[in-house]
């Protein structure tokens, strides 16, 4: 998620904003305090106003209290009268005692939800601490950036090595419930908040995977999330992989150090992996994307409510000259949609893969002084050539799916597939062993005798009791399997080596 920080730009000669990608992933912003009244009798108010002055910028007021009714703030704030009345209406009458924060929150929660803008939330004190560790460097959960869309939590990306990606989380992903408690109603920071927890910790989450009528339900032990957001390897004797996972505060130190290392093992082209990388710092994309886009080559506009353009620039002292070529899907989102658009129409670099998710607006956050705290998205962001891709995605200039088995769901190791079973998890598992050359014979859902055989040819290579039932860790070790035949069948992959040898020339 992006998002923008409001510092001192009288003091910097370009401005820089900072962007927040939801991994449930991962990203930064700089407090953006302001001063206001503590009110001994109506903190609500006090909390009211500074909204006002934030939006309004007013710098001065009046209040009158009584018993039977609050006043306006000054005599051109009538439309505060409703609101107030109906504090006061519940206050006085409701048949229990109410709490006035509990009021204060619901209030403030109320208006950011009117705006029905998914990546606006008022968080609560506890909330909002979630929220500051998920924009720090490290952090403990299961490792995945969601947001609310259509009603529901939805994966927008795992983080690499995180719990939920080993899990087998993938995007697009419905979470319905945590640790049986529904997530219905509930927005991206009230859900990051019951998802996540201490290191060791489990939590069990029930998923719905697009395509399939049954949901799934996982246990997954929280951990500490990766620091690390660079991963660099060389796919042959000229030509490199960097996969960048997230933008995070030192992504871009991270990736000028791994480039360094891969040249001096001969890199002389470039795959850029941005696949799954939910977003995080828009200066460290900036930064990243200054490392291949010529110099006072546009990286990406901001256009505010009043239609208002600012571009942001490469920093770039010269032009690039390493060939270069960009992987993205479905999980890119936010500040890896930044970059790859500006590679793509800054540099001339072909993207390929799949359409990314499509994100394109800025977000800012307030905190308020009892450690509450209002994110509100402030702008849209654009591409270098003025598209505005939110909610419509990046498609690549080659288009590449992945094969059909590498977007299969998980199955349950809890739950056990034998003989004369007939369920969508048989019929996954039964996919997922003809992928890794054991046929099962058919791919219906039925575990007939021929699937047993397969099971069982399948534990026995793999050193596993030969009983022909799915369950415990023939399944764990049959998804771990596969997963390693996905890596080392990337047709993505593939196709970037194939059209960045063809640039090499």
């Amino acid at each position: 998620m992006v998002m923008k920080v409001v510092k001192s730009l009288e003091e910097k000669n370009q401005e820089k904003v900072k962007v927040e990608e939801e991994k449930v992933g991962q990203e930064q912003v700089t407090e953006n305090k302001s001063s206001y009244i503590r009110l001994k009798k109506f903190h609500f108010i006090m909390l009211l106003f500074f909204l006002v002055f934030l939006s309004a910028g007013i710098t001065t007021f009046a209040l009158a209290f009584g018993k039977e009714k609050v006043v306006t703030v000054t005599p051109d704030r009538t439309e505060f009268n409703k609101l107030y009345e109906a504090f006061d209406t519940l206050k006085n009458g409701y048949y229990q005692n109410v709490n006035d924060k509990k009021l204060i929150n619901g209030a403030i929660d109320g208006m950011v939800n009117s705006l029905d803008d998914p990546y606006s939330d008022y968080m609560s004190s506890d909330a909002a601490k979630s929220f500051h560790n998920s924009i720090s460097s490290s952090f403990e959960g299961i490792g995945a950036e969601i947001q609310e869309k259509d009603g529901h939590i939805v994966i927008v990306s795992p983080i690499k090595g995180s719990p939920a990606e080993k899990a087998g989380i993938k995007p697009n992903d419905i979470v319905v419930t945590v640790n049986g408690k529904s997530l219905q109603g509930k927005n991206s920071t009230e859900a990051v908040t019951m998802i996540r927890g201490k290191k060791g910790t489990k939590v069990v989450l029930s998923i719905r995977r697009p395509g399939n009528a049954t949901p799934m339900t996982l246990s997954i032990v929280r951990d500490t999330i990766p620091i690390d957001t660079v991963y660099g390897e060389m796919v042959d004797n000229s030509i490199a992989k960097v996969q960048i996972t997230s933008f995070s505060s030192n992504t871009s130190k991270e990736l000028v150090n791994t480039l360094n290392d891969l040249k001096k093992k001969g890199m002389k082209g470039l795959v850029l992996d941005l696949r799954q990388n939910p977003g995080g710092l828009l200066d460290q994309a900036v930064s990243i994307s200054s490392m291949f886009v010529p110099n006072g080559k546009v990286i990406v506009k901001e256009e505010d409510r009043n239609g208002k353009i600012k571009e942001i620039t490469s920093q770039n002292e010269g032009n690039p000259d390493l060939p270069l070529v960009v992987l993205i899907d479905s999980g890119s989102a936010s500040a890896s949609e930044i970059t790859a658009a500006a590679l793509k129409e800054s540099a001339g670099v072909p993207l390929i893969g799949e359409k990314s998710f499509g994100k394109g607006t800025v977000q800012t956050a307030a905190d308020f002084d009892d450690g509450s705290n209002l994110k509100y998205t402030i702008a849209k962001w654009l591409t270098p050539n003025g598209n505005w891709i939110h909610k419509k995605g990046i498609t690549p200039d080659v288009v590449v799916a992945l094969p059909e088995y590498a977007t299969l769901p998980i199955i349950d190791s809890n739950k056990e597939l034998k003989l004369s079973s007939s369920s969508t998890e048989v019929q996954t598992a039964q996919k997922m062993l003809k992928a890794i050359g054991y046929d099962p014979g058919r791919e219906d859902g039925f575990f007939d005798e021929k699937t047993k055989q397969a099971v069982i040819k399948f534990q026995t290579a793999q050193k596993l009791p030969a009983t022909g039932v799915l369950k415990g860790d023939t399944t764990i070790k049959l998804m771990t399997v596969l997963s390693g035949k996905i890596k080392n069948s990337d047709t993505q992959l593939q196709k970037a080596v194939e059209v960045l040898k063809s640039r090499m020339k």
